[in-house]
């Protein structure tokens, strides 16, 4: 995967309508579901949603290629597991623009440099400010981290429930899904993969 499609992965190409259109858009919106959008409660509620959506789809103005740019080669040697787990994970599904709540497991074996950990969760969250699918959320915070570092092996692993299965639809809670995506060492080598799961556990 280049830079270019990492960065341009699931963004807008088409021209954007100004706020205006927006906020004219959910008023329509409002009016559809039979909502009187001048009523005093909702007058400003167009623009308290464009402001809302500005942020949970903020990933859409960042970069995650510039993100992982400043790396680190001084590491004394060190060549183990670099992992960052339980990373609060905030989304929205492509298919009904509702969210996406849980947790991201990120781990990778570097190969000559490393990056800045906190680096690995504004990853995650270019990514996960988007509308997108958790298979494909995955699949992309993954692939960004293997172009980027060029590591021995990426290890992702979502877990998160959708509230487009809770909240609607079939309607059940508590049901949570789980992706997962391994390149490298924790593909190929089976107790690298196991290192993986028990260090996601607190075990050693």
């Amino acid at each position: 995967m280049s830079a270019e499609t990492i960065q341009l992965a699931q963004t807008v190409t088409k021209p954007r309508p100004d706020r205006t259109e927006a906020e004219e858009a959910v008023r329509t919106l409002l009016s559809y579901f039979g909502e009187d959008p001048t009523r005093e409660g909702l007058v400003d509620t167009p623009k308290r949603f464009v402001d809302a959506f500005a942020e949970f789809l903020g990933g859409y103005t960042q970069n995650p290629t510039d993100i992982l740019g400043r790396t680190f080669e001084e590491v004394d040697g060190y060549d183990d597991i670099v992992l960052m787990k339980n990373i609060r994970l905030e989304s929205h599904c492509e298919h009904h623009i509702v969210p996406i709540i849980g947790e991201a497991h990120v781990a990778y074996l570097p190969s000559d440099r490393v990056v800045g950990i906190s680096k690995i969760a504004r990853v995650v969250d270019a990514f996960a400010h988007r509308l997108v699918s958790q298979e494909t959320l995955t699949e992309q915070i993954a692939d960004a981290i293997d172009y980027a570092l060029k590591p021995r092996g990426v290890a992702v692993l979502i877990d998160a429930q959708h509230y487009c299965i809770s909240t609607r639809g079939v309607h059940k809670p508590d049901v949570a899904c789980v992706t997962q995506k391994m390149t490298g060492a924790f593909k190929d080598d089976p107790q690298m993969e196991e290192r993986f799961f028990r260090l996601i556990q607190g075990q050693r």
